[in-house]
């Protein structure tokens, strides 16, 4: 059964507790911590430079077609739409 608790002993339990724990050093109040989050995308980059030639063709393929307006038949949009439903996007 859980017994009654004062609410003005609850700050008085945290304090305590906070104070037990080892190793646990006293920050000053006015602590300026930057928390933002530093991303490069170098290695990313240098990645997509060293692409293969074949993957390079496909996308040239992938242009003409889009522009050539053969991917835009009843049947390719029913096979994207299949293929989408199978392996997500």
């Amino acid at each position: 059964m859980i017994e009654k608790i004062n609410n003005n002993q609850v700050p008085d339990i945290l304090k305590e507790s906070s104070s037990r724990q080892p190793g646990r050093s006293q920050e000053p109040a006015d602590n300026q911590v930057d928390a933002s989050l530093q991303v490069t995308y170098n290695s990313l980059i240098e990645k997509a430079k060293e692409m293969p030639p074949q993957d390079a063709d496909a996308v040239e393929r992938a242009r003409w077609l889009l522009l050539s307006g053969e991917l835009e038949s009843p049947e390719n949009i029913r096979a994207a739409a299949e293929n989408i439903a199978k392996f997500g996007i």
